[in-house]
């Protein structure tokens, strides 16, 4: 009996020194239904809600990034408070040092004018304020649906542009 105890408590011991000798990166920081809110001079710029966040430092040569695994929306806000833009996606990566959005599945913008994105991968440039993508894009309008492949915009997506335009469907609006 106690070389059964002393078989299994050996067996935990290996199981975990395992676990730590391995590979995979470790994150530094893990948060669950997290909420962050940026603001300049008390005015909200954007917001942000995560089902769960997990950060990972610089290691061997990786530059730190945080990782979205369940998902993220981000509000963007205008200077009286409206929501100017709103993204949402099933996966998100931020990098740190390059201040680079990489949003993944079920992609979707909507704009301040109703304007909806829906694409695979996302791209947002903090630096540039510019968002692109070169996978497929489908643009809904009030009045048109556009697919295409590429996309190019500023972050409030008001100025855009399809780079391949693959159709487009004009719809009649009812008065």
């Amino acid at each position: 009996m106690v070389t059964a105890m002393l078989f299994f408590s050996c067996e935990n011991k290996i199981e975990r020194i395992r676990e730590l000798a391995t590979d995979e990166k470790r994150p530094v920081m893990e948060a669950q239904n997290f909420e962050m809110i940026k603001s300049d001079s008390a005015i909200i710029k954007f917001r942000l809600n995560t089902p769960l966040m997990v950060e990972y430092d610089e290691d061997e040569g990786q530059p730190p990034y945080t990782e979205f695994p369940k998902g993220v929306k981000i509000e963007r806000f205008g200077p009286n408070m409206q929501i100017d833009s709103r993204i949402t996606s099933d996966y998100a990566q931020f990098l740190d040092r390059e201040q680079k959005w990489i949003a993944k599945n079920n992609v979707i913008v909507v704009n301040r004018g109703g304007d909806t994105l829906k694409t695979e991968e996302l791209v947002w440039e903090g630096k540039t304020g510019k968002i692109y993508s070169d996978k497929f894009v489908k643009i809904i309008r009030a009045d048109q649906i556009i697919n295409g492949i590429g996309f190019e915009s500023d972050q409030n997506m008001s100025n855009w542009q399809i780079k391949k335009v693959k159709g487009t469907l004009y719809m009649e609006v009812p008065e």
